[in-house]
């Protein structure tokens, strides 16, 4: 039978994998076969990463780089296929959460918003997809969220990204699923990470949180590994424009 989550021989670039949903995915990735190259603006943070998943026996690569100066991006996109070769799967992890109200709103903290939780994700995939194309084979996905589909206080320019991400997703399918690049995302719930800090730190919150959920409990972080590694891999081979909820059944209720 088919081994269809097995990543040996391809090669996967993972943004934010210095912390949070990034590095979880990053690491993941690399223990079902993958070859991993790991960017991120914090330099030490991303060593860190890639030297305790050298620890583990496992293949990985940092890029230290802000994807959030967008004119850099495409650039980033070559650096990665010229020091590493033709990246195979790219996850969009990389994320910013002013956590602002409407009205205190700056516009440079909401263009930063969307420019590294919509634009970059566009222009890196982009950057990649010739190469994936010339192989006949890509998996791009995007990390969507709750917002996608709802609003949270103090969320404005976030929920504006990330309603943007599923559109994105969606509109990247329709132009590249024919060149064999499934295009999809996931819809995190709530997890432990540095940007939902804010909420853990407050135990009644995240209490609160956890009872809306179906399976009774908040997210935690290896609960993102297997969802990944299906649309990362052939076993999502008839998936793509999708956006996968991995909540708990959050969204259910």
């Amino acid at each position: 039978m088919q081994d269809y989550f097995n990543l040996s021989g391809k090669r996967a670039c993972v943004t934010g994998a210095s912390s949070g949903l990034g590095r979880a995915m990053a690491r993941g990735l690399a223990e079902a076969g993958a070859e991993v190259i790991g960017i991120a603006r914090r330099a030490g943070a991303l060593e860190t990463w890639q030297q305790d998943c050298a620890a583990a026996g496992l293949t990985a690569h940092s890029l230290p780089a802000d994807l959030g100066r967008l004119d850099e991006v495409a650039e980033i996109g070559e650096r990665l296929c010229d020091n590493f070769g033709t990246i195979d799967i790219l996850v969009n992890a990389a994320g910013l959460n002013p956590r602002q109200t409407a009205e205190s709103l700056s516009l440079e903290d909401w263009q930063k918003t969307i420019d590294l939780n919509l634009s970059a994700p566009f222009l890196l995939a982009r950057s990649l997809v010739p190469g994936m194309r010339a192989k006949g084979w890509g998996r791009i996905v995007n990390i969507a969220s709750l917002q996608s589909l709802r609003a949270f206080p103090d969320g404005a320019a976030y929920g504006a990204s990330k309603g943007g991400i599923a559109q994105l997703t969606r509109a990247m399918a329709e132009a590249w699923s024919k060149d064999g690049i499934l295009c999809n995302a996931i819809a995190p719930g709530f997890f432990p990470t540095e940007l939902t800090a804010p909420v853990f730190q407050q135990p009644e919150i995240a209490e609160r949180l956890a009872a809306q959920t179906c399976i009774g409990r908040n997210g935690e972080l290896d609960d993102l590994v297997g969802p990944l590694l299906f649309l990362a891999s052939d076993a999502s081979r008839y998936v793509t424009g999708q956006i996968l909820f991995v909540d708990g059944g959050f969204t259910a209720k």
